[in-house]
């Protein structure tokens, strides 16, 4: 990597940048990954080796003489991880399954006929909790949509009980493309 050689302090901003990008890019491939889009996260995998590849042996040329480079490599891991999971959380990849507990009463049924009509599949079971009757309103969602139903819930029952949970895979039944 001898056209590394001779930037100057730009060198540290390579890395820097440099690993901030791998890092990122490396959270994106394990989410993918973990939510079975095994191809796209395959796909990734091979930009990620390469900038790995290149920003690692950058830092370790020159890290005796220069030993700042691990201190800017070791600070842009770090950053790279905080931007990555950012990043991870706006895309938003995968589904969710989200769990309402309400009391079970006319309010519970206007919910869940809202939610419907904000194109959200519900499926409500019956309960029985510590203070009597319960309905457990059933959703299963991209996780794009969690903040929307979420407001939603807590607009018409700020009481809920609501429990979000990702879920891997969903066959069959009603997901909007929305």
């Amino acid at each position: 990597m001898d056209f590394l050689d001779n930037l100057g302090i730009w060198i540290y901003f390579i890395i820097f940048f440099g690993k901030i990008l791998e890092v990122t890019v490396s959270t994106i491939r394990m989410v993918l990954i973990n939510r079975g889009e095994r191809v796209k996260g395959t796909m990734v995998a091979f930009f990620d080796s390469i900038l790995w590849l290149l920003i690692t042996g950058t830092v370790l040329e020159g890290f005796q003489e220069d030993p700042l480079r691990m201190v800017v490599f070791a600070f842009a891991f770090a950053v790279g991880n905080y931007m990555g999971s950012w990043f991870e959380d706006k895309l938003a990849f995968g589904l969710s399954s989200v769990q309402v507990i309400v009391p079970e009463d006319p309010e519970s049924v206007a919910l869940a006929d809202s939610l419907r009509k904000d194109n959200f599949a519900v499926t409500v079971i019956k309960g029985t909790g510590r203070n009597g009757n319960r309905d457990i309103l059933l959703l299963h969602l991209k996780r794009k949509r969690i903040a929307e139903a979420v407001t939603l819930i807590n607009t018409m029952l700020p009481g809920a009980v609501v429990v979000v949970n990702d879920s891997k895979i969903i066959s069959g039944g009603y997901i909007s493309r929305k």
